[in-house]
């Protein structure tokens, strides 16, 4: 059997050596065009830091090595131009002119490409670049040696265009950073976004959010944004999304579905027997809608490319689809998330309900420990949990990574408090804040606690609730108060329920919402109706900072 490969990296190599494991025999031939069938496109923007000193550690395997371990008949170099799938031919051009390849299986794994817009003076700048692949880092790290840039823009704050702004921080330019969307990491919610757009200002780069970039003047030297603000930069990265490369299918007539993506059954096929396609360029299932979305990530491409080759190789597999757990450092801080937020949703018409809470990465009375700011996403009826969100600056890998396990083991609310993780006080606490965001979340699904969102809390306030903060006096005075809240700490609370009106809704707060939770118990069983705010002070004033006093 032939098998011909478009496309290596992560999809494209992991079912070529996949398939050397099951069919010693097959003949594999992997067409890549580009110079290199596998590097690590993940560590591009730490090689532009300087963290990854050397350029051959982002190349993963050579065609020689590949050659001699697994034999696989790597050609890089050469561009996949056609396909007949009537005759099963591939047309090929590469170094050495254009050929045709026969296969009996084919897989496509061609990737995606930067998104770049046609805004005015982008054709004519000379100092604006793309980052997808090693090529891409050649020509930035080589612009930087030979022009010495002072200032950068990075025009896009998704995760590629944060750890792009780091990197160049790091090599000492001044960075702009612009997002059309209205805050930094739009697959965040915006509270929980905050922590990392003000960790970006902490660290000396300008934000510029709910704007795009409407010119590139002087030859990409100025940026201007909408709203009238030029930017000078000498060196520009457009970091503002990819889109699936599906030139290939496209002509040969293989059916695409949104924005482009390649269509496939559960057992990767696209419309063209025995062509099959995996990795970005493909639509996959979100497993939690069971709808049609596009995740180009590097572990589900890593899985697909493996799965399929098992369903070439007469084993049963199934597309069972992603949740898109991702995570990024932004210098002291992680942002990690997985499933849906907020905005996806609403327009999807799911009821939800939203807990959030901060928590230590190990035991308090341990020297190092460090604030996570967890929220968790569920349905409020059967504790079905939606996705998760998590910043600090340690462990909030470990915890998302848990919550997208308990996702795909359709695990509930109820049994994140079941879950029992290893714990000494150097690694961790007695209740895991995963555990804590089970015990939150549950309180809500059997009434014990309703809470309301810091976005909710202004209309909250024009209804004339009262706005109750049982912090401890000193730490009004240290940190602040949100406007309008009363001061009654929570362990005087039962000696001053007179100062509580009982004819009103009651909005409690105090640091992260635990003790409110508390006093939010105590008011419900004295006849009050009483409501937490969700995150509460941390929460609120990282959105809201206008309205501490």
């Amino acid at each position: 059997m032939r098998i011909v490969i478009v496309g290596g990296v992560a999809g494209g190599m992991s079912a070529a050596t996949r398939l050397r494991r099951l069919q010693e025999d097959a003949e594999i031939i992997i067409l890549e065009k580009g110079p290199y069938v596998s590097f690590a496109n993940c560590g591009l923007p730490y090689f532009v830091s300087g963290e990854i000193t050397k350029r051959e550690n982002l190349l993963v395997q050579t065609p020689d090595r590949l050659k001699a371990r697994f034999n696989l008949d790597v050609r890089v170099n050469s561009e996949a131009v056609a396909i007949d799938g009537d005759k099963k031919e591939i047309h090929v051009r590469g170094e050495e002119g254009e050929y045709a390849l026969t296969y009996d299986k084919l897989i496509l794994s061609p990737g995606a490409r930067p998104f770049v817009p046609n805004t005015p003076g982008l054709q004519e700048a000379k100092n604006v670049f793309t980052m997808r692949n090693v090529p891409d880092v050649d020509r930035v790290t080589k612009y930087i040696a030979e022009n010495h840039p002072k200032k950068a823009v990075v025009i896009g704050a998704g995760f590629i265009g944060l750890e792009m702004a780091e990197a160049l921080k790091h090599q000492g330019l001044h960075v702009s950073v612009v997002e059309m969307a209205p805050h930094v990491l739009p697959p965040f919610d915006e509270e929980m976004a905050m922590f990392i757009q003000k960790e970006l200002k902490k660290n000396g780069i300008d934000v510029y959010t709910g704007v795009a970039a409407s010119g590139f003047l002087n030859e990409g030297n100025v940026v201007e944004l909408q709203n009238g603000v030029k930017l000078e930069s000498d060196l520009t990265i457009m970091s503002v999304g990819v889109l699936p490369e599906n030139t290939l299918a496209q002509t040969a007539g293989i059916a695409l579905g949104m924005r482009g993506g390649i269509l496939v059954d559960e057992s990767y096929e696209t419309s063209v027997k025995d062509v099959y396609a995996v990795g970005d360029a493909i639509i996959v299932k979100n497993q939690i809608l069971s709808e049609d979305t596009m995740i180009p990530l590097a572990n589900p491409a890593n899985r697909q490319g493996r799965q399929v080759a098992d369903v070439i190789s007469g084993y049963r597999r199934k597309n069972r689809g992603s949740i898109g757990t991702a995570i990024v450092r932004v210098f002291h801080l992680s942002g990690a998330s997985v499933g849906l937020n907020e905005r996806q949703l609403k327009m999807v018409g799911k009821t939800y309900k939203a807990v959030h809470v901060t928590a230590n990465d190990h035991a308090g009375y341990f020297p190092g420990a460090t604030s996570i700011y967890l929220k968790l996403l569920f349905n409020p009826e059967d504790g079905t949990i939606y996705g998760a969100q998590g910043v600090g600056e340690k462990g909030v890998d470990k915890r998302i990574d848990i919550i997208a396990t308990a996702i795909k083991g359709h695990l509930t609310v109820e049994d994140l408090m079941e879950l029992e993780f290893t714990y000494a006080p150097p690694f961790g606490s007695a209740k895991d804040p995963v555990n804590m965001l089970g015990y939150a979340a549950t309180n809500i699904v059997e009434g014990f606690s309703e809470n309301i969102q810091w976005h909710e809390l202004a209309k909250k306030r024009e209804e004339g609730a009262f706005l109750l903060d049982v912090r401890d006096e000193s730490e009004v005075r240290r940190s602040g108060a949100i406007k309008g809240f009363v001061n009654i700490p929570l362990n005087s609370l039962r000696d001053r329920l007179s100062e509580i009106p009982k004819d009103q809704d009651i909005v409690i707060s105090c640091a992260s919402a635990q003790r409110s939770y508390m006093a939010e118990r105590l008011l419900k069983q004295k006849g009050y109706k009483a409501m937490n705010l969700s995150g509460a002070f941390n929460i609120y004033s990282m959105v809201k900072s206008e309205e501490i006093i």
